[in-house]
């Protein structure tokens, strides 16, 4: 039986994590800043993040990392470009039988490594992926949700789904690592692509025209990366991808919309994190070593690296789809 578990994160998605959990066991939320820890632990709220929302008893906080010494499972919500040295640090204070569960969707800049590759790499066992249409504001409201998860251990699938699962919450297990994650790193370009598509103001035709080509060969794509193809109709690949390319909670689709706008934002100055710009370049060289072609990767890179003219990079668009 899983009895402790530990959240790294204590902003918007660490603390829907911590609430789906807390239907199951009692969870120990890391947070860096020690205001946080406070607030949740004498108050019962993450002022910062839902003031209005009141945590369950059984969740409480940290912002030392020791605390975390006797966690059976650890869930990594923070961003991907800060997974390595969160999990370095864990690596010498949790169990051997700690399992890591990332969250991030993206991929190492240094390595091109997915996150269960950078986690295992430093853990030497099999880490898990968590991936879907997970919207913050929603599940830490307790709101019907669901999510794909992903581990070459079926051990380590049934104890993390053991503590996820609700009658709210669902949860699909698989082994295709490779694929899962995959789906959630090209959703972000995805939805970058929808997002400039809006700011042109695109038919909706036009547009939905693209997104089908889209998810279409985003098919085509994890087959040649390793992966399965019909991982892609999963709460990973499909919810995901209709999620964050639809709905103006994603960020990545709002970074598309200024562009498509022709709105340069600066992330420096505003703090704002857009995992899918640096997804862009990554899988633009990962993909031109594997010879891989992606019309709509081809888009994106031309609006948001190259700065080209949306509406000459979407004629160009259109004549390969």
């Amino acid at each position: 039986m899983i009895k402790k578990v530990g959240v790294i994160g204590a902003g918007s998605m660490g603390t829907a994590v911590a609430r789906t959990i807390a239907v199951n066991s009692k969870v120990l939320i890391y947070a860096r800043r020690e205001e946080i820890s406070r607030d949740i632990n004498e108050n019962g709220f993450n002022s910062e993040y839902f003031p209005n929302i009141k945590l369950d008893d059984n969740i409480s906080a940290t912002s030392d990392y020791t605390q975390l010494k006797d966690m059976d499972i650890i869930f990594l919500c923070t961003p991907s470009s800060v997974v390595r040295d969160v999990v370095s640090k864990l690596n010498g204070i949790v169990g051997e039988d700690c399992i890591f569960v990332s969250t991030a969707k993206g991929i190492e800049k240094e390595t091109n490594k997915r996150m269960t590759e950078v986690i295992e790499e430093i853990i030497n066992r099999p880490a898990v992926a968590f991936s879907g249409p997970n919207i913050a504001s929603e599940m830490v409201n307790g709101l019907y949700a669901s999510t794909t998860i992903a581990c070459s251990d079926n051990g380590c699938l049934d104890k993390v789904k053991s503590v996820l699962e609700s009658n709210i919450f669902k949860v699909n297990t698989n082994n295709d690592v490779i694929g899962t994650e995959f789906c959630g790193i090209i959703k972000n370009v995805i939805a970058i692509s929808q997002g400039i598509c809006e700011g042109m103001d695109i038919n909706n035709n036009a547009k939905f025209t693209v997104f089908t080509k889209s998810f279409n060969e985003t098919k085509d794509i994890i087959e040649k990366l390793g992966g399965t193809r019909s991982v892609v109709d999963d709460y990973c690949g499909f919810g995901d991808i209709v999620t964050a390319s639809t709905l103006t909670v994603s960020r990545n689709h709002t970074l598309g919309v200024l562009h498509g706008q022709r709105i340069i934002i600066d992330e420096k100055a505003s703090g704002v994190l857009f995992e899918g710009k640096n997804t862009t370049v990554i899988l633009k060289q990962l993909f031109d070593e594997a010879g891989v072609n992606s019309v709509t990767l081809n888009f994106v890179y031309d609006v948001i690296i190259n700065r080209t003219n949306p509406k000459i990079a979407f004629n160009d668009l259109w004549e390969n789809i």
